[in-house]
């Protein structure tokens, strides 16, 4: 089973339909303001409302699972940002922002993890930024919650490696899909310079790399950059 959480969201949604192209295995999305329209709906995922915030509610998303829930396989996209100063956020503001990005990642892999070493096999990818490496002013919640990733990521390796379950990040730079079309014109095309290669990514590179990472049993406990050279 894959499960990829933000699947309403560009990338996300991009590695839901290629994973439901190029597998059999069940494939369950998660959303949670943003309902993904009939149109982007691909008939073999199981599109999942929830708030990954939320104990409860994340307790009922794995418990509904069923038999299909064998050799797991999560890529953990679901997060926002925040866009202020950070003189200026209120507490409140940021503590969306961390509860969002990180805490979703803390409840549902613990949810996962009794499962998946019962099964002795398991498959962990937290999903986080360039932005978190090169600092960017007025990110400060979302650079700080994709961050606390790493080191959440290293103690999962350092606890569940012996049972088959890998633990990796996959920093993502600036990509031509999600959030990058909202940037205005001038902004983008400072960015595009700052980029060695001079050019945002192709969205497939990421699926290619997410079929890597899951497909290595040795590949565990890594930060890997995909970003054209920015960090």
């Amino acid at each position: 089973m894959i499960i990829i959480t933000g699947i309403s969201g560009g990338i996300g949604n991009f590695i839901g339909e290629r994973f439901a192209s190029a597998t059999d295995e069940a494939i369950v999305g998660t959303y949670h303001r943003h309902v993904p329209s009939p149109g982007d709906q691909h008939p073999k995922i199981r599109y999942v409302k929830i708030d990954l915030t939320q104990e409860k509610e994340v307790a009922a998303l794995v418990e509904g699972l069923g038999p299909e829930a064998t050799t797991i396989k999560l890529v953990h996209c679901a997060g926002v940002t925040s866009n202020a100063m950070l003189h200026k956020m209120e507490y409140a503001e940021w503590q969306r922002v961390i509860a969002s990005n990180l805490d979703s990642a803390y409840l549902l892999t613990r949810k996962l993890l009794p499962i998946m070493r019962d099964q002795s096999f398991g498959r962990l990818l937290y999903v986080s930024s360039v932005v978190a490496q090169i600092g960017v002013a007025g990110t400060s919640p979302y650079a700080a919650s994709k961050a606390a990733l790493w080191g959440l990521m290293k103690s999962i390796v350092k606890e569940n490696a012996t049972k088959n379950i890998t633990c990796n990040v996959l920093n993502l730079g600036y990509f031509n899909i999600g959030m990058i079309k909202e940037v205005p014109e001038a902004v983008l095309q400072q960015i595009t310079a700052a980029i060695p290669v001079k050019k945002l990514g192709n969205p497939q590179e990421i699926f290619d790399t997410v079929n890597l990472i899951f497909g290595c049993e040795y590949l565990t406990g890594s930060a890997i950059n995909l970003n054209g050279g920015l960090f």
